[in-house]
């Protein structure tokens, strides 16, 4: 028999679990991934921080139905899911994350003058790896 005092988990091993870089760098990682496509996709309805049809190439424009305001409205839906997917279940969110980017870079190297944002992309797929990465170590050793 417990009492409402006893405890059968120890703060211990969490304390010692937020001190890990790695596992800091995990968190960073997650609550950046989650939080960035969310708000991205939700600027796609809106267009305040940028006109995201500029930023859609030409051929793709040519082969999806509608608009490229009508592509960005799908575009916004799968960045939001995405965002979710990070938060819920990180391990498979940052390879989503990861192989969104990866069709992004396509597009943006197709577009003229938009090299640098294509590399900068790059760079944010890296990030996404590197979280699906450690979600999978840190799942590995989530206390049950």
């Amino acid at each position: 028999m417990s009492s409402a005092t006893t405890s059968t988990t120890s703060a211990a091993p969490q304390r010692a679990r937020l001190t890990d870089p790695g596992y800091q760098a995990f968190v960073i990682l997650r609550i950046g991934f989650t939080v960035a496509p969310i708000l991205f996709g939700l600027d796609k309805f809106t267009n305040l921080l940028v006109d995201w049809p500029t930023y859609l190439a030409p051929w793709i424009d040519d082969i999806v139905p509608g608009s490229a305001q009508t592509a960005m409205y799908a575009v916004g839906a799968i960045e939001i899911v995405a965002g979710l997917a990070v938060a819920l279940a990180p391990r498979f969110g940052g390879w989503l994350v990861a192989g969104w980017l990866a069709g992004i870079i396509v597009n943006l190297l197709t577009i003229p003058g938009h090299y640098d944002v294509a590399l900068r992309d790059f760079g944010l797929l890296l990030g996404a790896v590197a979280l699906a990465r450690l979600a999978q170590r840190y799942h590995a050793q989530r206390p049950r």
